[in-house]
């Protein structure tokens, strides 16, 4: 006999799974990892290795020994988490905080609520953000950019150099120009440089159904409307939106991070409100606050307002009947 199995809505029909969604989040990555590959060469593939096993490993064990319930890692999302978090990361930081910042991300950032799809806050970016409170010389030590082909060019060792938005706070140095903006060519993390990389990664995804448009198109709409405005204001004192809109972890967050299907809102209204809300609190800490960048605190602050979203923001029900207005002569 056949069983029927009865959920509540909403009911997808489609051959979607979470396996094949993390392969497509996957897919997406690969341009910004093999720039990455190409400007910091050893130290890339070192960090990225060593955060991936980490966090695969770390899900295993604690589904195996402390929640002892069915494995979790054929989904690939720990690999996903592994990956991100690795894109947040210096291509040089040592690999102890890595594996500590791996057990964070999963630990406490995913398994401690239940592992996926109950989580409220990013793993990837708990685990950034607990790294740079902890370490801060080593999470802000940025290598330069190599600029050849050798990937088993020095790891340890390598030359680093101030990220254009570490610039701007500081007022030091010249900024790259934006075809270096662009193609990567400046310091910072491993998956941020390049935002070419990651728009191409982000227009797969779209292109693919796995994330809509509303957030990242209202995170970058929203910075770039505000520093446009504080430029026009003050030119020598703020920079342009371009310059904003292209450094820092601003596209890799927008399109791969505050995108989490977990800790982001359900429907496209509630997303705009969301990613206009990572935008604003980008726009002010990187203007007034002690950090140079604030997308990781913006987006984790937005995650803890995304249940309120989606209390208050629902599309109108199916079949749900309008009050009748009343007519007056």
């Amino acid at each position: 006999m056949k069983n029927l199995i009865i959920s509540p809505a909403p009911h997808a029909h489609n051959n979607d799974t979470v396996q094949k969604t993390m392969l497509n989040v996957l897919i997406a990555l690969v341009p910004a990892y093999l720039v990455s590959l190409y400007f910091f060469g050893l130290g890339a593939l070192i960090v990225s290795l060593t955060a991936v096993i980490s966090c695969v490993l770390f899900e295993y064990l604690i589904q195996r020994f402390l929640l002892k319930g069915k494995n979790s890692i054929v989904d690939l999302s720990s690999v996903v988490t592994g990956l991100l978090l690795a894109f947040n990361l210096p291509s040089n930081l040592p690999l102890w905080m890595i594996i500590i910042g791996a057990l964070v991300a999963i630990g406490i950032g995913k398994m401690s609520f239940g592992g996926l799809g109950n989580n409220p806050f990013n793993p990837a970016l708990v685990g950034r953000v607990f790294l740079l409170i902890s370490f801060p010389v080593e999470m802000t030590a940025w290598p330069r950019p190599m600029n050849n082909w050798n990937i088993f060019s020095s790891y340890i060792d390598a030359e680093t150099a101030a990220t254009p938005l570490a610039m701007l706070k500081g007022h030091f140095g010249e900024l790259p120009n934006t075809m270096d903006l662009l193609l990567g060519n400046m310091g910072g993390s491993l998956g941020e440089v390049s935002a070419i990389a990651l728009i191409i990664g982000g227009l797969y995804l779209i292109i693919r159904k796995v994330i809509s448009w509303h957030i990242p198109v209202s995170i970058l709409g929203t910075v770039a409307i505000f520093t446009a405005i504080l430029h026009a204001a003050n030119p020598e004192l703020y920079a342009s939106a371009d310059i904003h809109l292209l450094t820092g972890g601003l596209m890799l967050g927008a399109i791969f991070m505050a995108t989490d299907y977990a800790t982001s809102p359900m429907n496209g209204k509630a997303q705009l409100f969301y990613g206009i809300g990572i935008g604003f609190i980008t726009v002010i800490i990187r203007t007034f606050g002690a950090y140079p960048e604030g997308v990781s605190f913006a987006i984790l602050i937005m995650n803890g307002v995304t249940p309120l979203l989606n209390h208050y923001i629902k599309p109108k029900r199916f079949g749900e009947k309008v009050k009748a207005q009343k007519v007056t002569k």
